[in-house]
């Protein structure tokens, strides 16, 4: 088996990084021979722990304008890409990532409304072209996310946005799931935490 890239995709509050652990369990179990990591972004590298900082807190006085969060998310995944992702798969691990590009597609371009060429151009140079080899959307209605984020009590920067913004992200999924059906794997995120893993665990046994 060669290395893969599984990334875990969706709105605010849509679970992803708790089926991302249960997934990480599971396939350590299923192939215990193997290397299984995770990894996340913003901040998966000492410098995107900076960027996480910048990125996500609410202390910054000074508004983050889309075309800055655009290159601040640019310069965490090139960082990224060289220090974990491309050494890793070359190891032959399994990297289960918690967001990557098609993040940046769905916040900055329809959530911002950024220019999807401009986009596409920064997330090419920034990957140098690696994509995920599967992700999995985690596809939940945004007001039943956004109240579990409540739920959870403080919300960072991104989780604050105003409901219109996480609509538009929430689209920008669906719009990435229908033109790569191939690489983009639906999974509905409503349901209770063993259903949804269930799902994960059906996509992966027959991708894996």
């Amino acid at each position: 088996m060669v290395g893969k890239f599984i990334v875990f995709e969706g709105v605010e509050g849509c679970g992803k990084t708790t089926q991302l652990q249960k997934t990480h369990l599971w396939l350590q179990e299923t192939f215990p021979s193997k290397k299984i990591i995770v990894t996340r972004e913003p901040g998966a590298t000492e410098l995107g722990l900076g960027l996480r900082q910048l990125l996500l807190s609410l202390k910054n006085q000074q508004p983050i304008y889309p075309a800055a969060e655009l290159l601040l998310y640019a310069a965490d995944r090139a960082q990224h890409v060289e220090e974990v992702l491309i050494p890793g798969l070359a190891k032959e691990t399994i990297i289960l990532g918690d967001r990557y590009s098609d993040s940046t597609i769905a916040y900055q371009g329809y959530g911002r409304g950024l220019p999807r060429a401009i986009i596409d151009q920064l997330n090419f140079f920034a990957t140098n072209g690696l994509e995920s080899d599967l992700t999995i959307w985690l596809d939940i209605d945004v007001e039943l996310s956004l109240a579990r984020t409540r739920r959870r009590g403080a919300s960072d920067r991104i989780e604050q946005a105003d409901l219109a913004f996480h609509q538009r992200v929430q689209q920008g999924y669906y719009q990435l799931a229908q033109s790569s059906p191939h690489r983009i794997k639906r999974v509905d995120a409503s349901l209770d935490e063993q259903a949804v893993q269930g799902q994960i665990r059906a996509i992966l046994q027959q991708y894996i």
